[in-house]
This record gives C-alpha cells, structure tokens and sequence, in this order.
C-alpha cells in the first residue's frame, strides 16, 4: 500500500520510539512543502557528476557548459582541441563508446572504477547520450519500516532522460542520498537541484531484515555520486550440481 503527499508529511514529523534516537520512519533532508505530491516527494539533482574514466575518449569533454546565447553548436565542442577533433574526424570508431577498449567489467576491480567529477554549472551542462553518469540527489534521506523508491517525474522522462537506468529500488533501514545512473537520448541540458525524480514509499508485510543492519548491503550512509561495488560471481551455485 501507498503513502499518499499528507501520509509522507504526517510519518516525517511522527517519532517511533523503536528507531535510534525516536528517529521518525521518513526523514528528508532538506524538505520543501511545495516539492510534496499527491502520493510522492520530488527530488533534486546534486551539482557533481562524476563518470568512469576508462569510458571517456582521449580528447573528449564529459559535458560542455551550456551558453543559451550560442546557437551554433557541434560536435567540435565536445572535444579539448582542434587537433583532438581533427583525430576524431581521421579515426571516429575509437571514440565509439561500443568501442571494446570502453569495456567495464562488473565483477573485477579493474581501473574503471576511477571516477572523472564534473560540477554542474548554474548555467547548464549538456549531456552526451554516448555517456552514462552517475549523479547524486540534493537530499539525504532515511526510511524505516516502509519500502523507498525513486521514479522519474513525467516532465524528466518526456525529455528522455533515464534518472536510474536500473536501480530504483530502496531498502527499509537505507540512510543516504541516492545515487542516479543517469543517460540521455540527446544531448541534453541539466542545471543543479532541477527535478529529477520522485520519492514514493510503501508498506510492507513480514519480519524485517535493515538494510543498515545487513553486513552484504554496500551504499548506506553515502553522499555523493558512489561508484559501483563490486557484483560478487556465486561460486557456490556450480558447487551444488
């Protein structure tokens, strides 16, 4: 079941005496009344987008500040140089993100894992569509006993912009602000703490398992644009046939 706007707002100021320090079951932080919904809380881009430096071509930008008076945009400004536009233009295929040299491997700490930050201008940043990025909210938020998760609000996904490719999905016991995979379908503009998504929570039923008490859960408590852990291979399961 749904928590409607009110029901959010009437948990975020209720203590529960079972939580650490009569800690309410929602907490938001910072919370604005206006950004409450019908039956969601809106959420707010952070101003640091970070990428994984093994998927950036030599030469080329992350994202290129956004000048609302320039009119004459190209593929030219996604590069340092003319000479590293001039190398792009000899050999286009190596910077083709599905380029294999682009590869990350999910279950290895190999060198992908270092991440390039960028700071989202208060004029803009435009998005490249042939990188994936990892954002964070402006807000930090803890839930207990409910089940968050966080959707894109109908404006960002009419603008095709992916806010999660995949991860969506909270935990009860999750405190931290939440990491966003962010993609674009066309170069597109994001500014810091627009809109980007939505906050929904939902009850459930049976014995609850925190997911700041799991001693296998990798992200509570984070801030900031966190990269990816490391996706364990079960060896186990080839020991069971």
């Amino acid at each position: 079941m749904q928590l409607t706007g009110p029901e959010i707002l009437r948990v975020m100021q209720t203590p529960n005496p079972q939580n650490p320090e009569n800690k309410p079951d929602i907490i938001i932080q910072p919370f604005y009344s206006q950004c409450l919904g019908s039956n969601s809380y809106d959420l707010h881009l952070g101003d640091t987008l970070c990428v994984y430096q093994n998927t950036i071509p030599h030469g080329m930008k992350i994202g290129i500040e956004y000048n609302a008076q320039k009119t004459d945009y190209s593929m030219r400004d996604w590069f340092d140089s003319k000479r590293a536009y001039a190398k792009y233009l000899l050999r286009p295929s190596k910077y083709d993100f599905r380029n294999p040299k682009y590869l990350i491997d999910p279950c290895h700490n190999n060198n992908e894992r270092a991440l390039c930050e960028i700071k989202i201008p208060q004029s803009g940043l435009i998005l490249s569509p042939a990188i994936g990025y990892l954002g964070t909210t402006t807000e930090y938020t803890e839930t207990r006993n409910l089940f968050p998760y966080i959707d894109g609000k109908s404006s960002v996904g009419r603008n095709f912009i992916l806010n999660h490719h995949t991860a969506g999905r909270g935990d009860d016991g999750f405190c931290g602000q939440w990491t966003l995979e962010i993609r674009v379908l066309y170069p597109t503009v994001v500014y810091p703490n627009m809109r980007i998504g939505q906050i929904y929570y939902e009850q459930f039923t049976g014995t609850r398992k925190p997911y700041d008490k799991n001693p296998s859960s990798h992200y509570n408590g984070q801030r900031g644009p966190t990269r990816a852990a490391i996706i364990p291979i079960d060896n186990f399961i080839d020991k069971q046939h």
